[in-house]
């Protein structure tokens, strides 16, 4: 079966450091007729529900602990019992949500995770939060890049357990290293391209 890729928007809050901001979120769903896995829960599990269909859910990926990215993962994993990664050095921030369960594994660099006849391989890329992580599946010519690269640049640093400097550099050296035709599908808003990326500042 031919691999293929779909997205969901779902829409809530993000909160952090005493702020509340509204975000739609894109959920990521890879995989075939079969089996999908799904890089991110967003806000809602239904929307996420109904797109997975009659598929087996193998892994939940969480590309890093804020909440807008790992809210619906506890409903979603109710109905699926999909078990959730995320890498540990984001817990503290999972912890805010679910301070009595932890994530089932360690979403650590070099993870490789197969589904629908692809390999996904897992990039450590902190700095938009320590644990922040984006999911590489060269058959598709895709990354899945969470908050770390938007369409226009890096995601935001501005609040706690965030670096500028940090981002910038997981950016150049794991991001940017891959081929300029890589589509970058991001955890907000339009996908992209690693060369657009690339011939913007601050990497231009």
């Amino acid at each position: 079966m031919t691999p293929r890729i779909d997205r969901v928007v779902t829409s809530g809050t993000f909160s952090l450091d005493g702020e509340t901001f509204d975000v739609d979120n894109n959920v990521w769903l890879l995989g075939d007729d079969d089996q999908v896995v799904v890089i991110d829960a967003a806000h809602h599990a239904e929307p996420i529900i109904e797109a997975v269909g009659e598929r087996e859910v193998v892994a939940m990926l969480l590309t890093h602990g804020h909440d807008d990215h790992i809210s619906a993962a506890a409903d979603l994993w109710d109905v699926t019992h999909a078990p959730i990664w995320l890498h540990p050095a984001d817990r503290m921030l999972w912890d805010v949500l679910y301070h009595e369960v932890g994530p089932d594994h360690e979403l650590l660099d070099g993870t490789q995770i197969s589904v629908g006849g692809v390999e996904l391989t897992v990039l450590h890329t902190p700095g938009h939060s320590p644990g922040s992580s984006c999911v590489h599946v060269p058959d598709l010519g895709t990354v899945f890049t969470g908050d770390t690269l938007f369409q226009g640049g890096p995601g935001a640093t501005g609040r706690s357990f965030s670096d500028r400097p940090t981002i910038e550099t997981s950016i150049r050296e794991r991001l940017l290293a891959l081929p300029a035709e890589t589509v970058v599908r991001t955890g907000h808003g339009d996908s992209t391209t690693i060369g657009e990326e690339a011939a913007r500042p601050p990497f231009s």
